[in-house]
């Protein structure tokens, strides 16, 4: 279902993700201020800003774990569409609970404005993923 703002069903799948305890209205409450809080901090589109960010934490490649003769490869493989936005959005919340802030709404504002820029935790988790799917590159022939 899309969101009551902005329309998106993506949006609703944020807040889902967020929710704890099956409390959707305050996932929604919290996710609308931090939306306002981005609008205020950047003067630009805030839905805009989010979506730039989401693209700027979702990862192209994983590394998986396979046995092979005794050894454990790291294998790298390519995430399909879905999954990269789930790991994105994940890694986004994830991220911003981590941060210090006073209350959710102010550390989710500036998380999606790090993450707009390509800074922030949840991209340098990003890029971690990646270098390490580029270190195993090697390993690549091993798919399953």
């Amino acid at each position: 279902m899309p969101d009551p703002r902005y329309s998106d069903p993506m949006v609703t799948q944020f807040v889902n993700n967020m929710m704890w305890q099956g409390k959707k209205g305050t996932a929604f409450t919290v996710f609308y201020e931090a939306m306002d809080l981005v609008k205020d901090r950047t003067k630009q589109d805030e839905h805009g800003l989010w979506k730039k960010a989401l693209n700027n934490v979702m990862p192209q490649v994983e590394v998986r774990s396979r046995r092979i003769g005794g050894a454990t490869f790291q294998i790298p493989t390519e995430i399909r569409a879905k999954r990269k936005v789930s790991i994105g959005m994940k890694w986004l919340i994830r991220f911003a609970r981590e941060r210090s802030g006073k209350g959710m709404a102010d550390r989710l504002a500036a998380e999606i404005i790090a993450a707009s820029k390509g800074e922030g935790s949840a991209v340098k988790r990003k890029e971690d993923m990646h270098k390490m799917a580029e270190a195993n590159r090697a390993f690549a022939h091993f798919k399953a």
